[in-house]
């Protein structure tokens, strides 16, 4: 079968997911013809993604994310502004997506949580099937936990899902941990999707903990928070760094992102701070590592995860960059988390291909289910 991707390219998740897939899809015999990546207006394709992505890609206007330089937080109204004044460069990326789809013909597009996907399927309904894998669909499920007192945050939210979902067979959640599907709301819920080398990491246990933070206006509190606790050694990832590493003192440790070596740094790290991206999460659990989950301020979709990774056993959630918390946590951790993530990840190949027959082969699917021979992933 021939796949076209469309990618939202904010931050590194879904494209971290996307190239997962692609190495799944290839290993099955199947090919990806192309990949759609959604990125603001000027922003280049980040460069791990053009190294290791087996097929063609291309660049599509979408709306950003606007966070407030001085409190790093989510500044929902300027985002809505700013989305308002390129109107119309976002009806000529949906022209330009439509035309993709036409031209290449593939057998199921799937959509990783981008918008101007599920719009694309709103207002020009393309003939190609499309299904939807993101860790935001678990949303949907009845058990799903939701930040308390947030009604507004939670209503955009939901808002927001359900346009990405627009047109889509299936919904494909991915999952801290095994769920049941929700069929009524076209919700199967899978196995996250980890790039293969996580999976050939073999964890130790240094002393130092891993920070990554995706804004660089939260660096001051990192620092803040390795000056009340100076004695824990910290190695701590993010974009405002220029040579592989910069010694602040004896203990802090300032790291170029760099996708390899952060990953070497999990495997070897006792615990990782992160700013509840669904990736990082995954990725620590997979080591078995203990998280500190830390939400971008006002950033209801990371609060979500937040309270999602922890029901699931992944580490704490936190409003602040709390090491003392964390240090009095790592003795209360459920070590057993890591291996039930494990046994639940090696179902990813299976579920997925088995979705994506059943997209590419919906009359088969109906009749084996009128049948009674009802398809199973």
């Amino acid at each position: 079968m021939r796949f076209l991707f469309v990618i939202q390219g904010e931050g590194r998740g879904h494209l971290t997911q996307a190239i997962s897939l692609a190495q799944i899809l290839q290993a099955a015999g199947h090919s990806v013809v192309r990949a759609m990546v959604g990125l603001a207006d000027r922003r280049p394709i980040p460069a791990f993604f053009a190294e290791q992505f087996p097929a063609p890609y291309t660049p599509l206007t979408t709306p950003e994310l606007v966070y407030c330089p001085t409190t790093n937080c989510l500044n929902l109204g300027a985002t809505l502004r700013r989305a308002v004044t390129q109107l119309g460069t976002f009806r000529s990326s949906m022209r330009q997506l439509n035309q993709v789809i036409e031209q290449e013909r593939p057998d199921v597009v799937i959509n990783f949580f981008e918008l101007l996907c599920g719009l694309t399927y709103a207002f020009h309904k393309p003939a190609v099937p499309v299904i939807s894998v993101a860790h935001q669909f678990m949303a949907l499920h009845p058990d799903f936990l939701f930040p308390a007192k947030k009604r507004l945050d939670k209503a955009s939210f939901l808002a927001l899902v359900r346009l990405n979902a627009i047109g889509s067979s299936e919904l494909l959640g991915l999952s801290f941990d095994q769920q049941s599907d929700v069929p009524e709301r076209r919700l199967r819920v899978v196995p996250p999707l980890l790039r293969s080398e996580v999976m050939t990491l073999k964890p130790t246990n240094e002393s130092f903990f891993l920070a990554y933070t995706t804004q660089a206006g939260l660096r001051s509190v990192v620092y803040g928070a390795h000056h009340q606790q100076p004695g824990q050694s910290l190695r701590y990832y993010h974009a405002g760094v220029g040579n592989p590493e910069e010694q602040v003192d004896d203990t802090l440790t300032e790291c170029k992102l760099d996708g390899q070596r952060y990953l070497t740094d999990m495997a070897r790290c006792n615990a990782v701070i992160t700013t509840a991206g669904f990736e990082s999460v995954c990725e620590a659990m997979y080591l078995g590592k203990p998280v500190l989950m830390m939400p971008q301020p006002n950033h209801y979709e990371q609060a979500c995860n937040a309270l999602d990774g922890q029901r699931a056993g992944a580490g704490i959630a936190s409003d602040t960059f709390d090491l003392p918390r964390l240090i009095g946590y790592l003795s209360e951790h459920d070590t057993k988390a890591n291996k039930r993530f494990r046994q639940w990840q090696s179902r990813v190949s299976g579920l997925f291909l088995a979705s994506l027959s059943r997209a590419a082969n919906p009359q088969k699917t109906g009749q084996s289910q009128r049948t009674g021979r009802v398809q199973t992933a």
